[in-house]
């Protein structure tokens, strides 16, 4: 999946490539945040921008003979201007993903373009729609099968649904064969995580507060959607995530059930486990010690990784898309190392992992880990004394990595080269790693002015 932008934020034009392991690196104020939160949003939303029309002749057959069978394959062919058409909708939508004024996103274009020659659909799709007590039609592929079958259960004298909900009904069930399995199902962890980690306690009891004081004439979702206009997509599924832990506490992801030992390595990381009563209150517990700590007698580190802990422990799915602007927040260097060793394990288990990052340990790391990965004894030895395991090691082409820099590029319909805010994607050698320029000046500078300073005066 390739995405390209033009007037997003600061990036003038630019484009990236989406890999098993994505990171946009940079300076501030230079792009990443903006990229990140585009792609969020079109991920979260794409159901509701593309558009398949179902005919009103389907409809008229389906109700004179009680079933239809569709072609996907003529829906599939059709899939490259459904992107396009999608893609100029959602541009209209990006104001509100970014909870700000309509005129900064005047000039902005957003495009997804996807490989639409090789379309994988979903091997087995089936659904019933109905009421309590009647079913009233059934949609159903069968595995291997380009057909869509949709079965009327009942006469059709005695339809009471509208005839507009059956063509939304069935758009929206090839709109899944077709396209869920190209968009992963994505999960933030924003960069406003600590404060949402804190102040959970206080978002709970003034929703609370506010849903017992409204009057019977207003409708309380509406009004809790208006409180939190001001915030862009990405912190307002933060607040959501974090408020529905009582619940979410009842399920396993993949990883607990199956990987058990990758929770253990996070739980080093953070130094204990979170828990959840069923008061709904949240604690840490500090491995080895007998206490519990509300989030805010918590360290920044416990509270930055909240999301991400419960996301790994409860939510987490084969085929998800784990996005985490500045993974390295508030952690030591010695676990931004070990963040890093998580990351390349859960693309290899099939999770997409997105990062925005100032991390040069977090590179490192992930350097160290594409460079043990070749079958030769002395990788092998160093892997095995410094303690890596083959699982946490990662193939160079797993990762796309990119620069957020003012560059020199050709912009579209311009015969000359323009220097403007983009994204440079980074060589990676299968040898050597990530070529991290992006950290290279800092270092060098400080390295340069610390041997003036010892050897300067000889």
């Amino acid at each position: 999946m390739k995405i390209k932008v033009k007037n997003l934020g600061v990036l003038k034009q630019a484009e990236f490539t989406l890999g098993d392991l994505t990171i946009l690196c940079g300076c501030n104020n230079t792009g990443k945040t903006y990229a990140t939160y585009a792609l969020f949003g079109f991920l979260s939303i794409w159901q509701r921008m593309f558009s398949i029309e179902i005919s009103d002749d389907k409809i008229d057959q389906l109700l004179a003979d009680g079933v239809i069978h569709l072609d996907i394959q003529e829906y599939v062919k059709q899939s490259e201007q459904i992107i396009i058409k999608a893609c100029q909708e959602y541009t209209q939508q990006l104001p509100k993903i970014f909870a700000t004024s309509t005129e900064r996103f005047r000039k902005t274009e957003f495009q997804v373009e996807l490989n639409t020659n090789n379309i994988r659909l979903i091997d087995r799709f089936e659904l019933t729609i109905g009421s309590t007590n009647t079913e009233i039609f059934s949609i159903i592929k069968t595995e291997d099968s380009t057909k869509l079958i949709v079965t009327l259960l009942v006469e059709k004298e005695n339809i009471k649904i509208p005839i507009d909900i059956v063509k939304r009904t069935i758009a929206d069930a090839l709109k899944d064969i077709i396209f869920s399995p190209l968009f992963p199902r994505p999960f933030i962890a924003s960069a406003e995580r600590t404060g949402v980690a804190i102040f959970r306690k206080e978002l709970n009891f003034a929703r609370n507060r506010l849903l017992e004081e409204m009057g019977k004439n207003i409708n309380p979702m509406e009004l809790l959607f208006k409180v939190y206009d001001d915030y862009a997509l990405p912190i307002k599924k933060n607040v959501d995530f974090i408020q529905q832990l009582e619940t979410l506490v009842k399920k396993s992801s993949f990883i607990a059930e199956n990987y058990p030992d990758i929770l253990v390595d996070f739980a080093n990381i953070i130094g204990g486990e979170y828990t959840v009563t069923q008061n709904d209150e949240l604690y840490y517990v500090p491995k080895g010690k007998r206490i519990k700590l509300s989030m805010d007698e918590s360290s920044s580190a416990v509270r930055s990784l909240l999301d991400i802990g419960f996301y790994l422990r409860h939510e987490a799915q084969q085929g998800d898309l784990l996005m985490i602007d500045e993974p390295e927040l508030n952690l030591h260097p010695e676990n931004q190392r070990r963040v890093a060793r998580i990351f390349a394990r859960l693309v290899n288990l099939g999770i997409k992992v997105f990062i925005t990052t100032h991390s040069d340990y977090i590179v490192k790391e992930l350097n160290t880990l594409i460079m043990l990965n070749h079958d030769k004894p002395h990788l092998k030895a160093i892997a095995e004394q410094e303690g890596y395991r083959p699982e946490e090691l990662i193939s160079y082409d797993k990762l796309k990595v990119y620069i957020a820099e003012a560059a020199l590029i050709k912009l579209e319909g311009s015969h000359k080269k323009t220097k403007c805010q983009t994204l440079t994607p980074a060589d990676i050698n299968p040898e050597l790693g990530i070529e991290a320029r992006s950290f290279d000046p800092t270092i060098e500078t400080m390295n340069r002015i610390q041997e003036a300073i010892v050897w300067g005066a000889e």
